[in-house]
């Protein structure tokens, strides 16, 4: 059973291109060159393809603006022979930095700042991090943008514990950009491709922005996990919400939460939800996030989602819905075990990655949880990754 339809499905202009002159290079946009309703068919296809027979596969949810939807963008820097500094995405599959003037899928304003970072860098005559010798300040920015709010968060790392022109480059970068809310100091000295490193500090600002999310407000550190498409993560929980159909009367794990914005999200149709998350300041946010916006029936525990479900299996617990958002490298067969021993009635599995679902679907099988129904939504356009929402259920049922 491989048909269905989404009647809720915005009206799209899926005829629209994306002309990016640099995608050969970039490589980020896949589908740059063809047509929006192009690419929204292969990637329903793919999804297709590759869940179960029997899982009925509903319309995909197109993104209704396609274009500078990235509210997340970072950048590394290179300076040329010339002494200017050039910034943009590295060519795929490389280190190469790809010049480009403004990316189609990158937030306008964080594209923005960034290339007025390369700029203030050139005439301060920062030095610039060289991944090879390892020397060098200014090493990346990334910028934040909380679309709804429309505060910004700016992060300087920087490969060296001191930025000795940090007050005059943030006082350049504020007056060019007002609309700045909080710049902060990232100090990463890894040799590594990890963005940033452990150490941050504050030098303007609240040092954390704050969006709003179906209604919900919700606190964004630097490393904390956000998606990248605003709209679209609301039309993605309001699917999953939609698919699971919940009573009311249902205790739920919220598994791999971030911020706690799944977990908040439904916490208004269920008893209690507990969400679990491995990285501290991202549960930090979740309690305030829950605390914000007075949500009393949900709590959080800062965990590995595995271990917390292997040790909740083994107790006597009862448990109705487990959720799981994984990274894109999937949940592992250790998490869907204990899913087994729990035997929650229904499991709600987002997925940005349909390669790794397809495998974690035949291991929920095998544990006895068919895939029952599912709708991919079109988080990130232009390129090949697709978010995908399946409902599960006991094959018993």
């Amino acid at each position: 059973m491989k048909s269905g339809k989404n009647s809720a499905a915005p009206k799209v202009t899926t005829a629209i291109k994306n002309t990016c002159p640099a995608a050969k290079e970039c490589g980020g946009c896949k589908y740059a060159g063809k047509t929006y309703k192009h690419s929204l068919a292969e990637k329903l296809e793919r999804i297709k393809k590759l869940l179960p027979e029997d899982c009925r596969v509903n319309d995909i949810h197109a993104c209704k603006d396609p274009f500078h939807y990235r509210n997340k963008v970072h950048s590394a820097f290179k300076k040329l022979r010339n002494g200017r500094i050039i910034c943009g995405p590295y060519e795929e599959g490389s280190h190469r930095i790809v010049k480009v003037d403004q990316c189609l899928i990158e937030n306008k304003t964080a594209s923005a700042i960034i290339r007025d970072c390369a700029d203030i860098a050139a005439k301060m005559k920062v030095s610039i991090y060289n991944e090879v010798s390892r020397t060098g300040e200014l090493r990346r920015v990334l910028v934040r943008v909380a679309e709804k709010t429309g505060e910004v968060m700016v992060v300087i790392v920087t490969g060296t514990r001191f930025f000795r022109q940090k007050t005059a480059f943030v006082k350049e970068l504020t007056k060019r950009h007002p609309e700045i809310t909080t710049v902060l100091v990232n100090i990463n000295q890894r040799h590594d491709s990890m963005i940033l490193g452990s150490e941050t500090k504050k030098v303007t600002g609240k040092g954390y922005i704050t969006d709003i999310l179906l209604g919900k407000k919700f606190r964004i550190s630097p490393t904390s996990f956000y998606q990248v498409n605003r709209d679209q993560a609301e039309v993605l929980y309001s699917t999953a919400v939609r698919l699971a159909e919940f009573t009311g009367s249902e205790s739920v794990i919220d598994a791999y939460c971030g911020t706690g914005t799944t977990t908040l999200t439904f916490a208004g149709f269920v008893d209690n939800i507990t969400g679990v998350e491995i990285n501290p300041e991202a549960v930090s946010d979740a309690v305030k996030n829950a605390k914000a916006n007075n949500v009393k029936n949900a709590q959080f525990v800062c965990a590995d989602a595995v271990e917390y479900m292997e040790e909740l299996a083994r107790s006597d617990e009862k448990i109705d819905c487990v959720i799981l958002d994984p990274t894109r490298l999937g949940t592992d067969e250790r998490f869907i075990k204990a899913c087994e021993k729990l035997a929650p009635e229904k499991i709600v599995y987002i997925s940005c990655n349909p390669d790794t679902l397809a495998r974690d679907l035949k291991a929920f099988s095998r544990c006895g949880y068919k895939a029952r129904v599912a709708e991919p939504v079109d988080m990130f356009p232009w390129t090949s990754s697709i978010e995908t929402v399946v409902l599960l259920s006991q094959t018993t049922v």
